[in-house]
């Protein structure tokens, strides 16, 4: 039987060249107790980087009004105080309705942790998935990620 990919092998496995840059400015209070990032402020910085993305793109809530629809993280190695912390997202794949991001988080220039979000695009009158549309479609694929030869 073949062993699946472990997440770091998955996430470097894509030519980050194209992703989105979005360099995170570190706060004391991000620390936990043990004096390493507390685990909830990735999800946090992560959507730091998802916001800084849609600025990026020009993003209205007229050209796509998405919600979160699954998060996952892989966690790899700690992140301590006075470390340079930098996110790359990338669009992953692009479905009807929904399009999905991976990130990595990077201290120092080490990955750290990675994410995988998928978006569904809502219409605006209630929470029902919509197309995407041609216009976001050709935003997104500015930052679509693949897979390094």
């Amino acid at each position: 039987m073949t062993r699946p990919p472990r997440p770091e092998e998955f996430f470097e496995s894509f030519d980050w060249s194209p992703a989105h840059r979005a360099p995170i400015q570190m706060r004391y209070a991000d620390l936990d107790t043990m004096g390493h990032l507390n685990n909830a402020v990735y999800v946090q910085y992560f959507e730091t980087a998802r916001a800084q993305l849609f600025e990026a793109l020009a993003l209205s809530a007229q050209t796509d009004r998405s919600v979160i629809a699954r998060l996952e993280i892989d966690y790899r190695r700690e992140v301590r105080w006075g470390q340079s912390v930098l996110v790359e997202t990338l669009v992953e794949g692009l479905g009807r309705s929904s399009w999905t991001a991976i990130a990595r988080l990077s201290a120092d220039g080490v990955p750290c942790a990675y994410a995988r979000t998928v978006q569904v695009r809502v219409a605006e009158d209630a929470l029902q998935p919509t197309e995407l549309g041609e216009e976001l479609r050709a935003r997104l694929q500015r930052y679509l990620g693949q897979r390094a030869p």
